[in-house]
């Protein structure tokens, strides 16, 4: 009654305050506000006492009534959006389409091109005054008047590409930020919230809600904005998207009353006043602190709320004082890295990104460079030739004196000279390549939105294919996120999978139906999919909803049996809480008999049962003895598996007795008859298994990070396939791990993360900040050759600083939260491990379309750039005319970029192991294939060049008169260099040195229509072109020799194929990554692919035979160890006397440093174990492999301890070296 009496003195204040509010303003600020909702659970009362008495006396404060709400006046409205902010989150202002494009002007490649091509431009519009030429020598070049009329083509077309490039990659930034802001404001408009104004219970946008107002919360919410609480029903909230806490927070007036914006409501309901709405609140907060919105002093006040925010929610929560110093130690760093990363990384961009430039774009720069650099060379030397010749000949042959007026005619020609120098220059760099990697990454993107990627930025797309490492949630991404019953033990037969409604008697159903429908909470539902195709939504316990699940396998409807027995109509509930760990609810039959059903933990609710539901569905006895036997065959092997085991029971009492006493639940809730017992388990998504294994046989190792407990997380990471048995890994705790990786004074050490991240593959019980640590480890470690490159899914708000530092962030796009999404690089729509299986073949494509891109584009290069450089000082003239040039490069460059940068991606690709950052982009066996294609085509153009007019018996092309029509002889050069591109284009699809290159080839279209088109427009060019593409008609005879030596690319490139590269040492790669040093063993590294697998048998078969006779001294070393003392290695006999003890103890495995039998690759982990094991009983298969590994630990310890193979041993050296 207390709380009436205030209450409605609070109210008959708001009627007071109302009438006064034109004049005053609130009785409380929102720095204020903003203040108490930083504080958690009973700070946060304290405050609340002290400062203001109670809830209601915010409410008053805040001129609203606790029962009424506001009086949704539009004025009143307004004046709190100005006092206390509008409940919006600003996004990120979206760059407009001119800062996009600038953006992309800033590549390298597109600069180079850009000052070639004006250069180019500002030469063909230079007319020099014309002379007496007759005085100043024969004029050896001469000026054809198209050449001068078309000069200007040349450079307009490489601007053309230039301006393509800029356009379609702005373009695509653009219209990949407009879907995720589509996706986002529609997210955001369907959201609507209940809340009380002017007494009236209304819907209201999310976004229209201010402070003051007076929310309706219940379970399922997700909770708009923060408030305090006024009034709650068993209210309990997840708050582990904000703090990371795994359990469930109580809310009551009296203990915790602070409710926080991006939580859960998981169960009861209850009535909220809002005192913090949009940036303000604590998830707008950590938005601000993401770049959204707002500046950067504010920014810089919130990165210190949030520090605090943090530190004190993780730790009141989990009440360890202890815990603080290292959070805040933890906190601190993680923020000043990260926090102000929004405002600063558009900066960054321009030069050096957070995450350093992509891979790709890097190599790519530099490769291009290179060209760049060997073109202005060729061209140099070219212009330098040209103008000797043309010095030598006039001055020195022919003893002209250098005449005064014939000077411009000289500066003509130099010019000309300047203007062949530019198009070699030209040809040589590779404009194609840009548009290569801006198409291939594009079309991936599209095409990864249809395989449940919506990749958010570009570079993510192609960093995926160098993914070493990827650390996975468990809930929702490997698992289904839905309890689900799998096996159930009913009429005493243990069903591993849920039985045929037949297989089970009309009697046992009845009572499985009527009891589950009637005794789980009526607010425990399941619903249908909100979208085609989706999953059903489980609506309130979880547990429960997978029992009302059963009931739908077992193709019954709950719903019927609750509108037959509405709530009301129950006539005692005993709800379940955490000292019964049951649930029973007592029915009232029409003949006056009572029925009661009770489900719970088995072992609690099996101890109370004296009957059990026999074969045929009738009751029969059921004693201790049999208990203990339904305890080891039926509920141990189900918990073993990571399965939660729960009894469903019931009891009759007959009409004719007295009603029982229903306070003594003890003496109710007992003598029950057993029905079924289920078991329960988040299953694992039934395609994991097999992604995983693709990831990794594709040398991608996966980490489970969960907060969940390790039994389960190790039964449930087995199914994945994360731990295989017979493997040497680690699974700990986050407490364990952070104890591990601190020194004495509590820092992180990089050195203790070194001994750690290469075993573990299971991190339970984490929080996001030990996410964030072994993210951060593992990025920064320097233990393998390859730094490595890290994935990291996650769905919480705490997930940011993880997915931020992570190499791609991926975020749920179901079960993620806005601020995961917003911190992520690519978003899963489906929440599918497999889909980042699918980008990972897709980032892994990207790259091997850019190297065939190369392969083609190189060879059309090299070709070129010599035929016009020889050309040139030979006959004075480039064989290839300059807009022949320019449909070579423009149209090649740019189609067959289409064509080989959109191949779809093949399984194969995840058959090989990640190419790392330092792999070049030009493999040694594509530079085999580079350099023999353009010998071949070099051959061709040059005997065709030199010897042409003799094989076909026509005019001679070579030192034609000014003005004379296009030559057959060149018109044939030219049609033969394209045909051999042509097919030369197919040759290119292949990288590795496969055989078949038509293989797949039908599956890609675009292919396929690029080659023909080309082929059709060739045909028109050279039978119409005429004067303008210096090409005259040629015969059939003509045409069929010219495709003739066109296909003979492709026998040449079997011949090339055959050659195998490692015999040819004189071949180097290109485009390696930016890197600190050169790397020798690079051509190790490359021939991975290539090396032979007898080679491979061969050496396995030496270090087998050289680790056999290792072991073999180690094991009689190790019987004289044991005689001499017996436990000198270890540190309490006690604890480490049997095997199983092992599991318990965790922490033993990485003491020393690492074992001394180094792995050739993961098949042999499988055969090292049993001979390591000798000294330990081998462990009962179902027993967690955790046992197994400790037990090979346990005997290299000892053997470390005896005196083991001692590390100056020279068998010792020998085998480390292998």
């Amino acid at each position: 009654m207390g709380d009436m009496a205030n209450n409605s003195v609070a109210y008959s204040g708001v009627k007071n305050a109302v009438k006064e509010s034109n004049h005053g303003d609130f009785g409380i600020t929102l720095a204020e506000l903003r203040a108490l909702m930083e504080l958690r659970s009973t700070d946060a009362l304290h405050k609340i006492q002290e400062c203001y008495g109670d809830v209601y006396g915010i409410c008053s404060r805040l001129k609203t009534s606790p029962n009424e709400g506001l009086s949704g006046n539009p004025a009143d409205i307004e004046r709190r959006e100005a006092v206390f902010g509008k409940n919006f989150i600003p996004p990120k202002k979206p760059k407009t389409f001119l800062q996009l494009v600038w953006e992309a002007l800033q590549d390298v490649t597109l600069i180079i091109l850009e000052i070639a091509a004006i250069v180019s431009l500002g030469l063909s519009f230079y007319q020099p005054p014309g002379g007496n030429e007759a005085l100043c020598g024969a004029a050896s070049v001469g000026e054809e008047e198209d050449e001068g009329e078309t000069g200007w083509i040349e450079g307009a077309a490489i601007l053309l590409s230039v301006v393509c490039v800029v356009l379609v990659t702005a373009f695509n930034d653009w219209s990949k930020e407009k879907q995720f802001r589509g996706l986002q404001s529609r997210i955001e408009q369907e959201q609507k919230f209940t809340v009380i104004r002017g007494g009236q219970i209304i819907q209201i946008p999310v976004a229209d809600i201010i402070v003051g107002d007076i929310a309706q919360v219940k379970y399922g919410d997700l909770l708009p904005a923060d408030g305090v609480l006024i009034q709650g029903n068993d209210l309990k909230i997840d708050e582990s998207s904000l703090t990371g806490e795994s359990d469930h927070v109580k809310k009551t007036l009296d203990k915790d009353p602070l409710l926080l914006s991006g939580t859960h409501v998981m169960e009861g309901s209850g009535r909220i006043v809002v005192t913090a709405v949009g940036v303000n609140s604590q998830t707008g907060i950590i938005f601000t602190l993401l770049g959204a919105g707002g500046d950067d002093e504010e920014k810089e006040k919130e990165k210190k709320d949030k520090k605090s925010k943090k530190q004190d929610g993780t730790v009141e929560n989990r009440n360890k004082a202890k815990a603080q110093d290292g959070a805040a130690m933890e906190m601190q760093p993680l923020k000043s890295e990260d926090g102000g990363d929004g405002d600063e990384k558009d900066k960054k961009r321009a030069n050096l990104p957070k995450k350093e430039k992509s891979v790709l774009q890097g190599k790519l720069t530099k490769l291009a460079v290179q060209i760049g650099k060997a073109g202005l060379l060729m061209s140099a030397i070219t212009v330098i030739i040209l103008i000797l010749y043309f010095v030598i000949d006039t001055f020195c042959v022919r003893k002209q004196p250098w005449l005064a007026e014939c000077t411009p005619i000289y500066i003509q020609y130099f010019v000309k000279f300047f203007i062949i120098g530019v198009t070699v220059l030209v040809v040589a760099v590779p404009e194609g390549l840009p548009l290569a990697v801006t198409i291939s990454l594009a079309y991936s993107v599209k095409k990864m939105m249809k395989d449940n990627n919506l990749v958010r930025h570009l570079d993510a797309c192609e960093t995926m294919g160098n993914a070493t490492a990827i650390c996975s949630d468990k809930t929702g991404t490997l698992t289904m996120n839905r309890m689900t019953v799998v096996q159930a033990f009913i009429n005493e037969k243990h069903y591993k999978k849920i039985p045929e409604p037949k297989a089970i008697p009309e009697k046992t159903l009845a009572y499985l139906v009527t009891g589950i429908s009637v005794n789980c909470a009526y607010t425990s539902k399941i619903l249908p999919p909100e979208k085609e195709g989706g999953l059903p939504r489980h609506v309130g316990n979880k547990t429960e909803c997978a029992l009302l699940g059963l009931l739908l396998d077992l193709k019954q409807d709950y719903q019927d049996v609750r509108n037959e027995i509405p709530e009301e109509a129950l006539y005692k509930v005993y709800t379940f809480n955490s000292v019964r760990k049951s649930m029973s609810t007592v029915l009232k039959n029409s003949d006056g008999s009572f029925r009661i059903f009770s489900k719970g933990a088995s072992e609690i609710v099996l101890k109370k049962c004296c009957k059990i539901l026999s074969a045929n569905g009738e009751p029969r006895v059921f004693r201790p003895r049999d208990r203990d036997d339904i305890v080891k065959t039926v509920i141990e092997p189900m918990a073993s598996e990571g399965l939660r085991t729960i009894c469903l029971a019931f009891r009759d009492f007959p009409a004719g007795e007295p009603e029982p006493e229903w306070d003594n639940e003890n003496a109710i809730v007992t003598g029950l008859t057993c029905i079924a017992v289920v078991g329960i388990e988040d299953p694992v998504r039934p395609e994991v298994p097999d992604a995983i294994k693709k990831c990794q046989r594709a040398g991608i190792t996966v980490r489970m990070v969960t907060g969940d407990n390790i039994n389960t997380a190790r039964a449930i990471a087995s199914k994945c396939g994360i731990l295989n048995p017979g493997e040497d890994f680690l699974c700990v705790e986050g407490k364990d791990f952070n104890r591990r990786i601190r020194n004495e004074k509590g820092e992180i050490e990089q050195e203790r993360i070194d001994k750690i991240w290469p075993k573990l593959r299971v991190l339970a019980r984490s929080s996001p900040t030990d996410k964030h640590t072994l993210v951060k480890g593992i990025i920064d470690s320097t233990v393998s050759e390859q730094r490595q490159v890290v994935a990291v899914t996650g769905d919480g708000t705490n997930d940011g600083p993880a997915l931020k530092k992570a190499d791609v962030g991926f975020a749920m796009g179901i079960a993620g939260t806005d601020v995961a999404k917003e911190a992520s690089d690519i978003i899963l729509t489906d929440d599918n491990f497999t889909s980042i299986v699918k980008a990972v073949m897709w980032g892994r494509n990207v790259y091997d379309s850019i190297s065939k891109f190369l392969q083609f584009q190189l060879t059309v290069n090299v070709v070129a750039v010599i035929v016009a450089f020889t050309g040139a000082c030979i006959t004075q003239d480039s064989p290839l005319k300059a807009v022949q040039m320019l449909w070579v490069n423009l149209i090649m460059d740019t189609l067959a970029s289409l064509a080989l940068a959109t191949e779809p991606p093949t399984e194969s690709l995840l058959l090989r192991r990640p190419y790392g950052r330092n792999k070049p982009l030009i493999s040694r066996t594509m530079m085999k294939n580079i350099l023999g294609h353009a010998f071949y085509q070099l051959v061709v153009v040059f005997t065709l060049l030199f010897a042409g007019e003799k094989i076909f018996d026509i005019d001679n092309g070579r030192n034609a008169p000014l003005h004379a029509p296009p030559s057959e002889h060149y018109t044939i050069v030219f049609n033969t260099f394209v045909m051999m591109q042509l097919f030369n284009e197919i040759n290119a699809r292949k990288i590795h040195g496969e055989r078949n290159v038509f293989e797949g080839i039908f599956n890609n279209a675009i292919f396929c229509t690029i080659v023909l088109g080309t082929f059709i427009v060739q045909i028109i060019i050279v039978q119409f072109g005429g004067k303008p593409f210096s090409c005259s008609e040629l015969s059939v005879e003509q045409w069929l020799w010219s495709v003739f030596l066109g296909m003979g690319t492709l026998l040449w490139g079997q011949l090339i194929s055959t050659i195998p590269t490692s015999r040819l040492k004189f071949l180097k790669e290109a485009g390696h990554g930016t890197q600190k040093e050169e790397i020798p063993e690079e051509e190790l590294a490359e021939d991975v692919e290539e090396i032979d697998h007898a080679e491979r048998e061969l050496r396995r078969g030496q270090i087998l035979w050289f680790r056999g006779l290792n072991r073999i001294q180690t094991q009689i070393r190790v019987v004289k160890a044991f005689r001499s003392s017996l436990y000198e290695g270890l540190e309490k006999p006690e604890t480490r006397s049997s095997i199983h003890n092992f599991m318990t103890h965790p922490e033993f495995r990485i003491e020393d440093s690492e074992p001394h039998i180094p792995l050739i690759d993961d098949t042999d982990a499988e055969d090292d174990a049993p001979t390591k094991r000798n000294s330990t009983p081998p462990p009962s298969p179902n027993k967690n492999n955790n046992a197994v590994d400790s037990g090979i630990h346990l005997t290299t310890d000892m053997n470390k301890s005896a005196t083991s193979s001692s590390p100056g041993s020279p068998l010792h050296s020998l085998e480390t070296s292998l």
